[in-house]
C-alpha cells in the first residue's frame, strides 16, 4: 500500500463520502476509487459499503482507518526529523491547553530550550479532548494541560504542577468583600477565556459547577482579555491565582471567597507510551514538574525567539 493510496482512504473515512474525498484532495472521484480498490484487493477486504445513512465499514476497514492515519502520521513528522537531523537540529512539537499556553509555556519553554542548543520548538493550542488523537497521530509529540478524561494505556501521564482558579472582579462590583452564596455566582455576568469552552479543565469545571447559564457567558479570545474586562466593571472572571495575584495586591481586583469561588487542578504531561515517546518530550515531561520549572511557569518573562519557532496552531471550540 502507498502513501497515496492511505491518504485517500483516510480522507474517505473521515467525510464519509468519496466525492467529498476527492474535492479535498482535489483529485477525480476516480481516482479516489481507484486508490480503494488497490487497497480492497491488496488486503483481501471490502473495508466499506454504501448503506442508506452514509458508509459502513467492516472490521478490518476500521483497524485499517486507525492504522492509515498513524502511518500518515509517522511519514510526515520522520520527513520533517530527517529534515532537522541532517541540519543537526532536533524539532519538539508540544501541544497545550488555552490556559496552560497563554500562562505557563512561555517560561517553562524558555528555560526547557535554553538546555539544548539544537533543539527547535513548535508549540500549538489544543482542545484537551484531542491531546491523545493528537499524539497517536504523531501530530504533536508532548501535550500539557488536564489529563485525558478516561484512562488510556496508549499513553503515560505526570503531574506538572498544582495551579488555582479563584474567580475575581473589580473592586466596585456589588459583591466584592463578600462571601458569595452559589445562587448569587450563577446569576453574574462570566467573563471567560477559551478554556470555557473546551471539554475538559478547571474553568470548564468550576462554570459547570457552578451551572452558570450559558447566556450569562462572555467568551474571549485570551483570558487576560477576560481578566482586563472585569476590572473595568463588567461582570466576574475566573483566573489563574498566580497570574492576578500582583493585581489584587495593588487593589485593581478582588477575589470572591468561599469554596464555591475557587478551584484546585493538576495540569499533566501527557505522552505516548515507551518506547514511541520521542526523547526530546520524555526530557520535558521529567523536566516540567523540577522546581525550576514552576518557578519558570510562574514568572517566565517570554521566549527568546531564535530559539523557539512558533507555529501556534490556536482553535476556538464552540
Amino acid at each position: 500500500m502507498t502513501p497515496t493510496q492511505l491518504r485517500a482512504y483516510s480522507a474517505v473515512v473521515r467525510l464519509g463520502s468519496v466525492k467529498l474525498a476527492a474535492a479535498q484532495l482535489e483529485v477525480s472521484e476516480s481516482a479516489v476509487s481507484l486508490h480503494i480498490g488497490q487497497l480492497r484487493k491488496e488486503l483481501g477486504d471490502p473495508l466499506f459499503s454504501r448503506a442508506a445513512g452514509g458508509l459502513s465499514f467492516t472490521p478490518g476497514g476500521l483497524r485499517l482507518a486507525s492504522r492509515a492515519t498513524e502511518m500518515l502520521g509517522l511519514q510526515d513528522i520522520t520527513v520533517l526529523e530527517v529534515s532537522a537531523a541532517g541540519q543537526g537540529r532536533r524539532l519538539l512539537r508540544a501541544g497545550a491547553s488555552s490556559l496552560f499556553a497563554e500562562h505557563a509555556a512561555p517560561g517553562l519553554i524558555e528555560l526547557f530550550a535554553n538546555r539544548a542548543a539544537d533543539l527547535d520548538l513548535e508549540l500549538s493550542v489544543r482542545n484537551p479532548g484531542s491531546f491523545v488523537e493528537a499524539l497517536l497521530e504523531r501530530t504533536i509529540d508532548i501535550a500539557i494541560g488536564p489529563p485525558p478524561l478516561l484512562p488510556d494505556p496508549a499513553v503515560v501521564c505526570r503531574p506538572v504542577m498544582y495551579y488555582k482558579i479563584v474567580t475575581v472582579a473589580s473592586p466596585d462590583h456589588p459583591l466584592a468583600g463578600t462571601q458569595p452564596t452559589l445562587r448569587q455566582l450563577r446569576e453574574q455576568t462570566w467573563l471567560l477565556g477559551p478554556s470555557a469552552v473546551a471539554d475538559s479543565g478547571a474553568i470548564r469545571t468550576l462554570v459547570r459547577r457552578l451551572g452558570v447559564p450559558d447566556d450569562r457567558q462572555q467568551i474571549f479570545q485570551s483570558h487576560a482579555a477576560a481578566v482586563d474586562e472585569a476590572k473595568r466593571g463588567r461582570g466576574v472572571a475566573a483566573a489563574l491565582a498566580f497570574t492576578v495575584a500582583p493585581e489584587i495586591r495593588k487593589g485593581h481586583l478582588v477575589s470572591f471567597c468561599g469554596s464555591h469561588a475557587t478551584i484546585e487542578e493538576v495540569w499533566h504531561s501527557i505522552t505516548l507510551a515507551e518506547p514511541a515517546t520521542p526523547s526530546a518530550a520524555g526530557e520535558l515531561a521529567r523536566f516540567a514538574s523540577t522546581p525550576r520549572a514552576i518557578q519558570a511557569m510562574m514568572r517566565g518573562t517570554g521566549i527568546n525567539k531564535s530559539r523557539f519557532r512558533p507555529s501556534v496552531h490556536v482553535t476556538l471550540w464552540s
